[in-house]
Parts: C-alpha cells; structure tokens; sequence
C-alpha cells in the first residue's frame, strides 16, 4: 500500500524477455526512493495502471513499430493519477493527469508528457479507455483509414475488447451496420447487448466462417483489425470491392512461436482491398478532434465501456498475462493502491 506521504517508489521493472507467451519470472517487484520533482516538473502519484497489448511487442528484441524495452527497464504503460508536487507552470497538486508513466507508484514527468483530465466529466479511468488513448485509436483507425458512410457494414475484431467496443459503437453513430467477432457466448452477448452491435459472431464456435458470412450478407465494407491471423483470412473473401482494413493489432500473434501466412492474400487484390497498418502517435494532429467526438458521445450516452480492474501494483504481471489470453472484459487496468 501507498500513501501521499510514503518516501518508497514500488516499480515492476522488465527482468527477462518472453519466449511465447510472458511468465512471471519475466518481471520483477523493485522498491526505491520516491523521485522528486526537478524545475519544470511535476511528481505524480499513480492511482490506476492500463496493461495493453502493445506492450508485448516492446518485450521483444527487435523494434518493431516502438523501441523495446531494455532488461531492467520499468515496465512501459499509461497510468491516471494525482500531481502531489508541481515544479512547473500550468500544474497544481490535486490535478488529475495522464500520461505513459509506467508501472510504478509514483513518477516525475514534463508537462509535455502529461493531459489535464476533468474527472468531473467522467470517471478518472476512462481516460485510460473510451475517452483516452483506446478511444482515440479507435477513432482515428477508423475514421481516417476506415472512412466509413452510413449504410456500410463494419465489422470489427476482438469486439468485446477496448478499443474494437469503441469500433463499434462510432460505426453506429456513423450510420453504419456495426458487426463484432468476439470469443464465446458471453463475450458476444456482451458486444450486442451493452455495446450496441447489430450481431456479434463467435471465432471459437466450430461454424464460424459459415456464421461470419451469415452475419454481413451486405458484405464488409470496413474490417477494423484487432488480430490478424486467420480471422483475417476468413474476412478477406468476405469483402467488398473497395473495401478498407484498418490494422490495428496483432493480438493473434504476439506470442506466436512462428509467423502467420495468409492464405487469401489475393483478394486484397481482386477486391482492390485498402489494408492499412497505423500506430497512434503518427496521429497526433488527429487527438484534438478525436477527443472532442468521444467526449460528446459519451455525454450524449451514446458510448459505454466495460473494465477489469486488479488489485495492486504486485498483481498487475498476472493481469498482463491474463489479457494477453482474453480474459478480461473491456480495458485491462490495475488499482495501484487501495480506492
């Protein structure tokens, strides 16, 4: 447990790079003084920690998209939590930010690294979800590389997950026919019934490609990707001429031991297929905007979001590991001390 006043700084730090799947051993609990604040900065007390997909890939040892981490390195991720002590312009103790300021109790950061968040507005995590950073890849991915008009089929991987939820749900403010691919019964009850999907097919189900098909006898106008792999194989016949694939994830082969050949490749050509990588931080001039649409739609009640909280920094390795297999439901976050 933490305090206001505690003078030791908890940190998980990067302590062996994953084969596969990540293990335990692969983190380490460290404790060292609480930092203080130089001129110009501000010391903020973490509250809540975001364990995200991306951060597998940092893990690795080559760069992909983002440097990865080095052995020994506190562990990447955006955390919300309270400025205690203000050096800098602009920032009082009591406000409440959020930034990538790792997994860690307490961090010294730049005003430039850090966003005022109004937890008047809405909760204080859902700044780490629908109305921060998981919102705004969703926005952007599919409103710039999407493109979506109303009337379009859209369909979206790993739908029950933070940011496919969000997908979906600006599909349906668009106009557009939202359809999910979610894994299990429950997790597509959850895509239809809390996020507003027009259906919801289920990947682990042994007719799914026969049920995919069913459920966009339109075709797909828009496949927002969360996955790759196979999902994507089985999407790409389904697609229109002109269709557009944002791709926003690999989850399917993060901890893949070898990587995915896609069979259907050439449909992306006969269908004259638009498939897009994007990584969020290329976007930046995008945020302003993306922000204010979310901000609106969550006013308006028209988004809504789901998490899974754990309990204490000790126990976010575990989470990590967890989401990496989908057991969470919306955004993966950890309480780092008691509410």
């Amino acid at each position: 447990m933490t305090d206001h006043h505690s003078a030791e700084n908890r940190q998980i730090v990067f302590a062996a790079r994953p084969r596969g799947t990540p293990t335990p051993d692969c983190f380490q609990l460290i404790r060292s003084p609480r930092p203080a604040p130089a001129e110009g900065q501000v010391l903020v007390r973490n509250d809540v920690l975001s364990v995200d997909p991306y951060i597998r890939m940092r893990m690795e040892e080559r760069d992909s998209y983002a440097p990865v981490m080095a052995l020994g390195d506190v562990l990447v991720g955006r955390t919300v939590g309270q400025v205690i002590d203000s050096r800098a312009e602009g920032f009082a103790p009591g406000d409440w930010v959020v930034g990538r300021l790792g997994w860690q109790d307490f961090s010294v950061a730049r005003p430039a690294d850090l966003q005022c968040i109004d937890t008047a507005a809405a909760p204080a995590t859902a700044y780490l979800g629908a109305l921060g950073s998981t919102g705004i890849t969703a926005w952007v991915g599919l409103t710039a590389f999407g493109q979506p008009r109303a009337g379009e089929t859209v369909l979206v991987s790993a739908a029950s997950g933070a940011v496919g939820s969000v997908v979906g749900q600006l599909a349906r403010i668009a106009g557009c026919r939202a359809v999910g691919i979610a894994g299990g019964a429950a997790k597509c009850a959850l895509v239809r019934d809390a996020y507003g999907f027009d259906d919801c097919v289920d990947y682990k189900a042994p007719d799914f490609d026969a049920a995919l098909a069913r459920a966009v006898p339109q075709g797909v106008d828009v496949y927002f990707d969360n996955v790759g792999g196979p999902i994507l194989d089985a999407v790409l016949p389904l697609c229109n001429n002109f269709a557009r694939i944002p791709l926003c994830g690999l989850v399917s082969q993060y901890n893949a031991a070898a990587p995915y050949g896609l069979r259907n490749l050439r449909e992306v050509f006969n269908r004259r297929v638009t498939l897009r990588g994007f990584v969020l931080s290329d976007h930046q001039d995008l945020w302003p905007q993306a922000t204010r649409a979310l901000a609106d739609a969550y006013a308006a009640g028209r988004l809504h979001y789901r998490e899974t909280i754990a309990e204490g920094l000790e126990n976010a390795p575990a989470a990590f590991i967890a989401m990496l297999a989908g057991a969470n439901v919306g955004k993966q976050l950890v309480r780092l001390r008691p509410a």
